[in-house]
């Protein structure tokens, strides 16, 4: 076995997502070394931006990733800890080659992980990416000779510029002039110095909690339901008007409506989009195939189209770019606002919401409540990566259910009838198949889910 497969059955996942696994175990400094030397020679030397979230590896992968940057002959400006928006909004402003984000998002503190990103500022498409691996499996690397490599240098105002970016875009007088409580737990991630601050500026009374960056992860850094317990508990015993979470890199929002009650991550997208549409903004909107139908509802409300792609923010940004849509997003709580940049950007979405909730003077939950609802379901089966496609050609090949239309191969499988749909796909950040369904009943899309991870299972 070679020892690319070696560490394939391990916790250590290669995408087109970039690199991600466990620090101490698969995720070692040769690797990170030699990727981010592989990334100095596909981008061909010149300026890297570099950032990080709070995870206690934070600091080793960056001293790994500079030292592989700088060998290669670039000039390495490292941002610090900030939101990973940020550091692509700068790349994106900047005469920067690329940029590389080291985070693990919403994995848990084990876990780190580089994501590379190019000059505009999104992250490497299938072909790029694919050619960044075939520099990393050559090892063919550029060597900057040793009276050519580069300073490092430093930017910490890349997070306040986001901000800036982030609030141009608002209408601060209606925020302020509303008076809203809001309650965020920032998971001690890469928001701990951002979020509270950006929500005191547009006149907010601010409760927060698990913002101090030095201090470890409360909870798993996911902003789903079962992790927002303590900040259901802050916004009932605060009485404020929302909460909101945030994932440890600033890429997903969660929300927490006044009463204490978590609606799931899929209502991010739908309340931003009502704020974007609902301005104006031209395009239509972007998402993947695991999102909501809710998301139709709202566009349909303003006569806008959905287009549909694959599961990653690489396939939705680009085709936000392509197709000039007024928002993007997944059910994942990532949002994309274009009039800002290209990135899953959870400061931007919070934003968005709070202006909303200012804007039509109604508390959260009704905002909600005219969403048509359906009941979305996920699950996870978990699977060797060695196992995981070959087990989804299987699925494939044997399904033969009467109530599907349609079937989409985009990524992974995709069934569609007129009242539900399921989703089979192999995670990009886990050793996992994916299973999502949705349907208008309750019980129909938990049977759904149920019958195909056991279906899956089958087939490990």
């Amino acid at each position: 076995m070679s020892s690319l497969s070696a560490e394939a059955s391990r916790p250590l996942k290669i995408t087109i997502g970039g690199v991600r696994g466990v620090v101490g175990e698969t995720l070692t400094p040769d690797l990170l070394v030699n990727f981010s030397q592989a990334f100095g020679t596909w981008v061909g030397g010149g300026r890297v931006l570099i950032s990080r979230d709070t995870r206690p590896s934070g600091r080793m992968v960056a001293h790994c990733v500079t030292s592989g940057l700088i060998a290669t002959g670039c000039e390495v400006v490292d941002l610090g800890i900030c939101p990973t928006a940020a550091l692509q909004l700068a790349v994106r402003q900047s005469e920067a080659v690329g940029g590389i984000a080291i985070t693990a998002g919403h994995n848990n503190a084990r876990w780190n992980a580089l994501k590379f990103c190019r000059d505009d500022g999104i992250y490497l498409n299938p072909r790029q990416a694919q050619e960044l691996l075939n520099v990393y499996h050559q090892r063919e690397f550029a060597k900057a000779p040793w009276n050519k490599l580069a300073p490092v240098g430093r930017d910490d105002a890349a997070g306040e510029r986001h901000l800036e970016a982030v609030r141009e875009q608002l209408d601060v007088d209606a925020i302020r002039a509303a008076g809203l409580k809001i309650a965020v737990d920032c998971t001690n991630g890469a928001c701990s110095r951002f979020t509270p601050r950006f929500l005191a500026d547009l006149g907010c009374e601010v409760v927060a909690i698990n913002d101090d960056p030095e201090l470890p992860f409360p909870h798993e850094p996911r902003p789903t339901p079962p992790n927002l317990s303590q900040l259901r508990a802050l916004v009932s015993a605060a009485e404020a008007d929302a909460g909101f979470a945030h994932d440890a890199d600033g890429d997903r929002l969660g929300i927490v409506t006044e009463a204490g009650e978590a609606p799931g991550e899929e209502y991010t997208l739908c309340l931003a989009a009502e704020m974007v549409l609902g301005r104006g903004d031209p395009g239509p909107v972007v998402t993947n195939l695991s999102t909501s139908m809710a998301v139709e509802d709202v566009a349909s409300k303003y006569g806008r189209e959905v287009i549909r792609t694959g599961v990653g923010q690489v396939f939705i940004s680009e085709a936000a770019v392509d197709h000039g849509a007024a928002i993007a997003g997944e059910g994942s709580g990532g949002i994309v606002f274009p009039r800002i940049n290209y990135a899953h950007d959870s400061i931007a979405a919070l934003g968005h919401i709070v202006n909303l909730m200012a804007e039509r003077d109604r508390p959260i939950s009704e905002l909600i409540a005219e969403i048509p609802r359906y009941t979305i379901v996920k699950r996870e089966v978990v699977c060797p990566p060695q196992r995981a496609y070959s087990a989804l050609e299987e699925l494939r090949r044997g399904i033969d259910a009467p109530w599907v239309t349609e079937t989409n191969l985009d990524d992974g499988v995709k069934l569609i009838g007129e009242d539900r749909w399921v989703h089979i796909r192999v995670s990009m950040t886990e050793p996992r198949i994916r299973v999502i369904a949705e349907a208008a009943a309750e019980g129909l899309a938990i049977d759904l889910a149920e019958e195909y991870v056991r279906r899956a299972n089958r087939l490990l």
